[in-house]
């Protein structure tokens, strides 16, 4: 099978140091075809080169974040037992997170509608999910008789535990929005009509705060999830002095002293 490339199947646009991340294939639910998967990785890397960006964000066009893989193409590939094919794309979902968790900046999941399969592992991968009221979250892999990727068994322990991960893998069940955020697998929930209002306002606040400070604290956050207590300790003492040490810092803190904005340079 050949894949193709689908026009405008995955939009990234950068303002105000928000760079925004669009899966835009709406007719189809956002879902993955062709070589949408290694666009996405494309984007967030462009993202994550750019001088002017702080946060990146992604999102989906229409009424969904992302319906997951899709399973027209899925199912050519079953039928004709193209394991060469299938096993690319699923090393193309692999690079996407290895991204999101290698960048700078830290990556927001504006979860604007379903978020299934590969779609719900993508959210995962994220460092915030913020969630639209009109959203869902569903790991429904086995109902197509598949294994969760995109890093959903190594994530979802680490957010909700253990046992609601196993509940909700095995299951396959669809999550509202309003559970999801109850068990912690989305940070926010707010009303749909001020949705994209209310995460560009996130992501800006966000994107204003010091980068060095937001990168250092991104890794180490990331280093907790395999570490023990001195080691984590370790790498906050490392990452403290590298910030005391940094303009931002002497900025924030006379700012906060003068009573003023402080004014970060990412210096």
């Amino acid at each position: 099978m050949v894949l193709e490339n689908i026009d405008d199947a995955v939009l990234l646009q950068i303002a105000d140091g928000v760079a925004w991340i669009t899966l835009n294939r709406p007719e189809r639910l956002n879902a993955f075809a062709g070589t949408m998967r290694d666009e996405l990785d494309q984007a967030l890397c462009e993202a994550g080169q750019a001088d002017a960006v702080g946060v990146v964000v992604i999102t989906g066009a229409g009424r969904a974040f992302s319906a997951g893989a899709d399973l027209v193409v899925t199912s050519d590939l079953a039928a004709r037992r193209d394991e060469e094919a299938f096993g690319g794309l699923v090393q193309a979902g692999m690079r996407v997170v290895r991204r999101i968790r290698s960048l700078a900046q830290p990556v927001i999941a504006a979860i604007n509608g379903p978020a299934a399969g590969a779609g719900a592992s993508l959210a995962l991968a994220c460092d915030v999910r913020i969630a639209s009221e009109a959203a869902s979250i569903g790991f429904g892999f086995n109902q197509i008789g598949l294994h969760p990727d995109w890093g959903a068994t190594y994530f979802l322990p680490r957010v909700v535990g253990i046992g609601r991960a196993s509940e909700l893998i095995l299951s396959g069940r669809t999550v509202p929005a309003a559970e999801a955020e109850r068990i912690g697998l989305v940070d926010r929930v707010v009303p749909e009509d001020s949705f994209h209002g209310e995460v560009r306002a996130y992501a800006r606040a966000l994107a204003a705060k010091p980068p060095l400070a937001l990168t250092a604290a991104k890794r180490t956050l990331a280093r907790s999830l395999v570490s023990d207590l001195e080691e984590g300790l370790l790498a906050e003492s490392a990452a403290q002095m590298t910030c005391f040490r940094s303009a931002d810092a002497r900025e924030g803190i006379a700012a906060f002293v003068e009573k003023r904005t402080p004014e970060f340079t990412g210096e």
